[in-house]
């Protein structure tokens, strides 16, 4: 069977691609695809844009996680646009060529994230938790997204959209922009530490997403972040304790309002989301503490093998 991965590079497509391609003949978009397809050796095909794939047809399945990295620069105007583009623009178009088809792929996972709720305090989201704030930039981005997605499902697609929290990873995640205070014996809280902090780690996404992917009762919004999300604070002083580092040096909230600008209300604010809907479905999260999950991340000498 056959399966197109939009932003197949990125983070969680790059785990994805190593748990399926031994059982899916795997096709990604990329802007560099010869080096992608260097990158992943044989049984891999790259394009640089659906125009240049006939027929989505042809795909049993889509995964579409294209997308401008959120924090990578500063929120101004135009990187707005950037963020919305890139994720807009492909989901409608697959959306727009999937209704077109005779025989449309039979299901298509979509990315969104839990900056969908917006600040909601300890509130506890689950899927259920319908929300509108039209002055909340991460929120209008992920709602519009996840309409676009939604609007392909039919009798023969159906449609599973996840809200994906911190991706926490050894490598090339957020978790790394995190570390360098607390390697110098500096981390501390962001703001007051009060706002909650969901995550998940990355073996636990990949395994969710293949998990909405071969389960052919499941569609619609999916929560995918851990069942045991942390304040802020806390979170924070687990990663200075599995480091063996000091936790004392608190950032204040207007230092991250001058570096990061509207960004830093993503990190002053937070959500505490559930994972209802994926334990509900019975998916099993392997890392479902953070201890557990930063243990990994950071020492994954000393940690067993999870990866499964």
């Amino acid at each position: 069977m056959k399966l197109l991965i939009t932003g197949g590079t990125g983070l969680i497509g790059s785990e994805l691609i190593k748990r399926l391609r031994d059982k899916y003949e795997i096709t990604i978009l990329s802007r560099e695809p010869k080096q992608a397809m260097e990158r992943f050796g044989e049984g891999v095909q790259a394009y640089d844009g659906l125009a240049e794939i006939n027929q989505l047809g042809d795909f049993h399945g889509i995964i579409n996680l294209q997308g401008e990295g959120i924090a990578d620069k500063r929120w101004t105007a135009k990187q707005k646009e950037r963020l919305q583009d890139s994720r807009w623009d492909v989901t409608d178009e697959l959306r727009k060529r999937i209704q077109a088809c005779d025989n449309p792929p039979k299901v298509m996972i979509s990315g969104s994230a839990i900056g969908y709720y917006g600040a909601q305090g300890d509130k506890i989201m689950t899927e259920d938790k319908s929300v509108n704030l039209p002055d909340d930039f991460a929120h209008k981005l992920c709602a519009k997204w996840e309409d676009l997605a939604l609007a392909a499902q039919s009798e023969q697609t159906r449609v599973c959209v996840i809200r994906t929290g911190v991706v926490l990873a050894s490598d090339d995640s957020a978790l790394q922009k995190m570390l360098p205070p607390y390697l110098l014996g500096l981390g501390g809280p962001l703001g007051d530490g009060k706002q909650y902090f969901s995550w998940i780690h990355l073996h636990d996404i990949a395994r969710a997403i293949i998990f909405l992917l071969e389960n052919d009762d499941c569609q619609g919004v999916y929560n995918a972040t851990a069942p045991q999300p942390l304040p802020q604070a806390e979170f924070s002083e687990t990663i200075a304790k599995v480091l063996r580092k000091s936790h004392f040096m608190r950032v204040p909230a207007w230092v991250l309002k001058l570096l990061l600008g509207e960004m830093s209300q993503m990190l002053l604010t937070g959500q505490r989301v559930m994972p209802a809907r994926l334990q509900k479905a019975g998916f099993e999260f392997k890392f479902g503490s953070a201890e557990e999950a930063l243990r990994d991340c950071l020492l994954p000498s000393s940690s067993s093998s999870q990866n499964s």
